[in-house]
């Protein structure tokens, strides 16, 4: 029996929000929650396109190295999960302090609860994943 075809996991330049005019867009006109250790603001955007993410981590998120652990974490939760946004939307993570000392199954867990607060994750999907 033939495996079903997978989806390519990749966060590619077309993936990201990255002007600032996109960001600042998604804070006017986007909706916001903040759940556990980041802070979801988003946008659907058409059907046909695909979701997309941008990430902001602030200096009270601690130093360099921290910031970028946190974005890092960030970005990996929403490549591994980036199919499952439906319908397909522009999001922007906002790392919050309590990010530092987290495992990415802690991130994990608190992108996928934003995301059915949002209702961004269809019923079937709402189940995590099993290790």
């Amino acid at each position: 029996m033939p495996a079903e075809p997978r989806q390519r996991l990749r966060f590619g330049r077309d993936r990201r929000l990255r002007s600032a005019g996109q960001f600042a867009r998604l804070k006017v006109d986007g909706q916001r929650l903040a759940q556990g250790c980041l802070v979801l603001n988003w946008q659907p955007v058409a059907a046909g396109s695909a979701s997309r993410l941008g990430v902001i981590t602030s200096r009270k998120v601690g130093n360099a190295v921290v910031r970028a652990r946190a974005r890092r974490l960030l970005r990996e939760v929403f490549r591994q999960n980036q199919f499952r946004i439906t319908p397909p939307a522009e999001l922007v993570l906002v790392a919050r302090p309590s990010i530092a000392p987290q495992a990415f199954a802690g991130v994990e867990r608190d992108f996928l609860q934003a995301l059915r607060r949002a209702r961004l994750l269809p019923v079937e999907a709402a189940v995590p994943k099993p290790i």
